[in-house]
């Protein structure tokens, strides 16, 4: 088996991810899956462009528009507001879809074992995130079980998870190193036409940027 997937959001993180994945792997596949967030327009553009970037031709675009349908999101929604950052708390946030990683990561599995990928790849982050229990690296480990588990007695895919332990500035300094395309990513919560600079997503960015000491090459509203 070689090659790799890459599950890609078109935000910051999943493009960095992905610029790792192209220094270590023969081939990539880009994986984009949409599941009626706010934004999935603006996230499937930058998917694209990212992928473009980097001459990936073997990708797949699919949705999970039942997460939508299940609710408890303000990703997901229109009820609930989604709320202004608030970098302190311990709380887990609004935008937090219930259990969204284990689907995306499901999919992912089903390709690489029809495609014969060695790996998955995937952005997530513990550290410096919203503090999501599905981007825990306790929770891939368990994945990965699930994926040894589950699949044909010959498959050998393995979970990545590159910039799990980084913060979100030490992403910003790595993608910056990597000449990763880091113009062409989403991360906004909130608006697709300006980055609202206000939710949990964009807060996070913006302060990864400023402690890298290098500004942020896409535009805000309210910055």
């Amino acid at each position: 088996m070689t090659g790799a997937i890459v599950l890609v959001s078109g935000g910051m993180d999943s493009c960095v991810t992905a610029a790792i994945a192209d220094g270590e792997s023969d081939e990539l596949a880009f994986l984009h899956i949409s599941y009626g967030q706010r934004t999935e327009q603006r996230e499937r553009k930058a998917f694209n462009d990212v992928a473009d970037f980097y001459a990936v031709e073997k990708r797949l675009d699919v949705s999970i528009g039942y997460l939508t349908k299940i609710g408890g999101s303000s990703l997901t929604d229109a009820n609930i507001e989604v709320a202004k950052a608030d970098l302190a708390s311990k709380e887990i946030p609004t935008s937090y879809v219930p259990f969204r990683n284990a689907n995306m990561l499901s999919i992912a599995t089903s390709w690489a074992e029809a495609i014969g990928a060695a790996s998955i790849y995937v952005g997530a982050v513990a550290e410096d995130s919203s503090g999501y229990p599905d981007c825990r690296p306790e929770f891939y480990e368990a994945f990965q079980q699930t994926i040894n588990t589950g699949t044909k007695p010959d498959t050998n895919i393995a979970i990545r998870t590159p910039i799990i332990h980084l913060s979100k500035t030490e992403i910003v300094k790595k993608g910056i190193k990597l000449e990763a395309p880091l113009h062409l990513t989403w991360s906004c919560y909130h608006s697709e036409d300006l980055a609202c600079g206000t939710c949990d997503s964009c807060a996070l960015r913006l302060r990864g940027f400023e402690r890298a000491g290098v500004i942020d090459p896409i535009k805000y509203k309210d910055v």
